[in-house]
């Protein structure tokens, strides 16, 4: 049995009957996925839900490559298994603008494509080109386009209908030798403004967003969690006009589709759940989107936690929480 206490940083204390480190892509020809598995990249957005599994795959593929280069763009392509907050400074210091707003962001860059990762008014699909890998248990090769993706918001063609059916080898992206900055979006500005910043490169945006984060998130390392554990929910005008009549403080950001995107972590917290425990899970005291293990929860326990959460927010709001954390039930 081999424990995957540190490879999920909710700090679940499960275990694998098998353990696989895919370090070369050799190492995925010579598996057999004709048996149960499931793949693991850094471990940030799970939540392990049994006590046991079967086979965990660990990603562990290494390489940067830039393939092109013009005066205006760069073209990389980056191995799965590298830490995409790691990319992103590396991509920063070279002055390749596009995914300085995704710093801090955890996990690994083959995961990125999955949630199709966001923050501060960038989404990695606004970069991206392609995405390799494996379509299993064939092991047949195969390259999807942007547009084959079907790209959501923190959803993608390899979360739902390729769900565990395709491993991601490598990414390929496009990033601008001329920074084209997005500022406006969350309290970005407002930072920047403290910092007495007027003309912001890309490393003060980098360095801004990971000065927010940190002020909101805990640390995987000294406290469980997995981030956000629920998406921002989107709705009708009609009906965020409807519950702005009876709760006028609501926050609402529209967005490109006509609808009105919510604050969850708003919702939560009118609900009184921010800072609360229940058994050995909690509401981060800080940020309400965030359920944290206190130190010997099971997945059960946070899932529990999350589950009174989406119905108190229900019986609220009417409104149905979505988890963005993927739930691993065996």
């Amino acid at each position: 049995m081999h424990s995957l206490k540190e490879y999920n940083s909710f700090g679940i204390d499960a275990v694998s009957k098998e353990l696989i480190l895919i370090n070369d892509v050799s190492d995925l020809v010579n598996t057999d996925f004709t048996k149960p598995y499931r793949i693991l990249g850094a471990g940030s957005n799970v939540l392990l839900l049994s006590n046991s599994y079967d086979r965990i795959l660990v990603n562990k593929l290494k390489g940067i490559q830039i393939v092109d280069e013009t005066d205006k763009d760069v073209t990389i392509q980056v191995a799965s298994g590298e830490n995409w907050h790691e990319f992103v400074i590396w991509s920063v210091l070279k002055n390749f603008s596009g995914i300085e707003n995704l710093s801090l962001i955890p996990g690994t860059v083959g995961a990125a494509p999955v949630q199709n990762i966001g923050a501060y008014g960038v989404e990695l699909k606004d970069v991206l080109q392609s995405v390799e890998g494996y379509l299993l248990p064939q092991k047949t090769k195969k390259v999807f386009s942007i547009q084959e993706c079907e790209f959501g918001y923190r959803s993608s063609l390899f979360k739902t209908t390729l769900k565990n059916q395709f491993f991601i080898s490598g990414i390929t992206l496009k990033l601008s030798k001329i920074p084209t900055l997005k500022i406006e979006y969350g309290n970005l500005k407002e930072t920047l403004a403290k910092k007495g910043i007027d003309n912001p490169t890309i490393q003060d945006i980098s360095t801004a967003v990971i000065e927010i984060r940190q002020s909101k998130l805990p640390d995987p390392k000294q406290i469980g969690n997995a981030g956000s554990f629920f998406k921002n929910s989107s709705i009708p005008q009609i009906q965020f006009d409807e519950l702005k009549s009876k709760f006028p403080e609501m926050p609402g950001y529209p967005d490109h589709t006509g609808l009105v995107k919510l604050s969850s972590g708003w919702l939560i917290e009118q609900c009184g759940w921010k800072g609360k425990r229940m058994n050995q899970a909690a509401c981060y005291e800080k940020q309400a989107l965030v359920l944290i293990n206190l130190g010997k929860a099971t997945g059960e326990d946070i899932l529990q936690l999350a589950n009174k959460i989406q119905e108190d927010v229900y019986l609220k709001f009417g409104l149905h929480l979505e988890p963005e954390v993927n739930l691993w039930y065996n």
